[in-house]
This record gives structure tokens, sequence and C-alpha cells, in this order.
């Protein structure tokens, strides 16, 4: 069976524990769960189904055991390892200091963006099918960067560095 990862919104340790995440991913019916960093991040063995689906049972089951909502974005470890392999990010210069960030979409952006995008020390890059790929510098304004993505592919979207996927892909 396919190993998945979930990439969840708005987790942090302040409003949601990394075994009580866990305990809902395994009460879906998944299994060899395992949480990654405490951000939301949760890697998983599942029949291979639609992400769609997938994505459904999960926030169901987040729901139903945890009484709260995150937007739940799945996409198979394999597919993650292919992306890294990749490296989107060899074709453009980046400042000194940027930090590479990958969005995940539930839907392909339209229409098509005309890019790259920038503010404020952060870019948007790159759209491949359903990820953005950017970068920012740390400002004193803060994380500008999610205010561009949210204005750009909208809200139904959750981020992650570069690094963090590669934890998550391993």
């Amino acid at each position: 069976m396919p190993r998945y990862a979930a990439f969840l919104r708005g987790v942090a340790p302040a409003n949601c524990k990394m075994p009580d995440l866990k305990a809902a991913f395994e009460a879906a019916g998944f299994t060899d769960v395992k949480t990654v960093l405490s951000s939301g991040n949760v890697v998983f063995t599942a029949p291979q189904l639609p992400e769609s689906l997938l994505e459904r049972k999960a926030e169901a089951a987040i729901h139903n055991k945890l009484g709260r909502e995150f937007l739940t974005i799945i996409r198979s470890v394999d597919y993650l390892r292919g992306l890294l392999a990749s490296d989107p990010y060899k074709k453009f210069k980046r400042p000194a200091g940027a930090k590479r960030i990958v969005t995940f979409l539930r839907e392909q952006p339209q229409p098509k963006l005309a890019l790259p995008i920038e503010k404020d020390g952060a870019r948007v890059l790159l759209v491949n099918d359903r990820e953005v790929f950017s970068d920012y510098v740390r400002t004193p304004k803060g994380p500008v960067f999610m205010t561009l993505l949210e204005r750009t592919v909208g809200r139904e979207i959750t981020t992650r560095t570069w690094d963090t996927i590669a934890k998550v892909a391993r």
C-alpha cells in the first residue's frame, strides 16, 4: 500500500497535540501513522485512493476525534520525492538567506498566473499543477509571503518549507 503525507493548515502545538492527531488518523483507518515536527504533518499508509477522498476521510476523523477543523491536503510520498528530485528552484537565482517554500493547493489555480509576483521580499516563482514554489527573505514586516500567497491563489492552501517537505518524504 502507498505512503501518503497530509499537510494540515493552521496546526500548531498550542491548538493540536501530535499524539491526538496521530490517534485521529488511526481512527480513520490509516496505518503506520507518524507525525513529523509539530506543525500538522502526518505520514501514513492507506489503500490507493484519490487524494480528495483521503482528505475528506482525514478531515472527518479530525473533526470526530478532536472536535477541530483543519484544512488537509494530501500527496503521495513518492510524488513528494519526485518533487524534491526535480528541484524547481534551480532555475531561479535566490537572494542570500531566502527560504524556499512550497504551497499545496487542492485545485490548480485559474486563471494561469503571470509570474514572478513579488512583494516585500517574498516571491511567487512557479506554479506546477497544484503546488506553488516561492521564496522569501525575512523582513521586519513579518510573514508577508502568506498574504501574497493568499491573494494570489486563495485561502484553501497550506505552506511548508522545502526542508520540512524533505523531512516528511524520508
